[in-house]
């Protein structure tokens, strides 16, 4: 196990019974606290792919903008984020999918992605894969290119990476 692998699983918070019952919730608001790991988070996925000429960091609502803008910077890309419905004032396309507890949809300016450019889809966590899937549908309805989906933690045991065929996925934590 890498060193940042145990300094997240220390990190990363268990909240029983949130959003409901029976759901058990990764918390990332302590590594949030903690600007060296959250650093080292950011590291660890910024040497996975700097040779990888990204040209866009695509961030879902709303962790995924915590870990996502950093990292963009750090690769030198753009950041886009992948927004709930009504919060984009441009032109949008959107994506409706399906969440571990209910449904939602994701939406991203028309003008975000530019055909054949290269993009990192970024999240906190992958549990069931809607979320991510529905980020990767909507970034090849632009005509990008994803290279990889990046994720703090996985709940591996929830199998969410079927749901992303082809794509390759990236998780420093895996549950």
């Amino acid at each position: 196990m890498s060193d940042i692998e145990l300094r997240l699983r220390q990190t990363i918070r268990d909240i029983p019974d949130f959003p409901k019952p029976g759901i058990l919730f990764k918390d990332i608001t302590p590594v949030l606290a903690n600007p060296k790991l959250l650093r080292a988070t950011i590291d660890w996925f910024a040497q996975r792919h700097a040779g990888d000429h990204i040209d866009v960091v695509v961030g879902m609502e709303s962790r995924g903008f915590i870990f996502g803008a950093p990292l963009a910077m750090e690769l030198s890309a753009a950041f886009v984020p992948a927004r709930k419905p009504g919060k984009l004032p441009y032109q949008h396309i959107g994506v409706e999918y399906e969440l571990e507890y209910g449904s939602a949809r994701l939406e991203m300016h028309t003008d975000a992605i530019k055909p054949g450019q290269k993009v990192l889809v970024v999240d906190d966590l992958l549990a069931t894969g809607g979320t991510a899937a529905a980020t990767v549908q909507l970034v090849r309805q632009l005509g990008g290119e994803v290279v990889c989906c990046c994720f703090v933690a996985e709940l591996g045991f929830l199998d969410g990476r079927k749901q992303l065929p082809g794509v390759v996925v990236q998780s420093v934590v895996i549950y």
